[in-house]
């Protein structure tokens, strides 16, 4: 089976833990990271001094953030299929690190 392969071409933060994210196909999604933020990895990202430190990493052409998370770009692209799903794995997140 063959997967699309997509490449982040583009980043803008919109508002605190939103942004436009531009894909090589053409295509944008507007996400706000808010419900997924949780966890050792993506928790610190609450930061919002960190979170907007986001750049697209040129090897991968993802988007990365200064203490290692990063989403994978398929994910982002196709981010309304996969965003309840990751919000409860956030809760769940949250819940073993209380």
């Amino acid at each position: 089976m063959v997967h699309p392969i997509y490449r982040v071409q583009s980043v803008q933060v919109l508002k605190p833990y939103t942004l436009r994210v531009g894909f090589d196909d053409g295509t944008e999604q507007l996400i706000d990271f808010r419900p997924v933020l949780a966890g050792e990895l993506f928790g610190p990202l609450r930061d919002l001094a960190l979170f907007n430190q986001v750049k697209i990493d040129p090897e991968v052409h993802t988007l990365v953030w200064p203490n290692g998370a990063d989403f994978d770009p398929a994910t982002l692209h196709d981010w309304p299929a996969y965003a309840d799903s990751l919000a409860t794995l956030a809760r769940r997140w949250e819940l073993t690190t209380a």
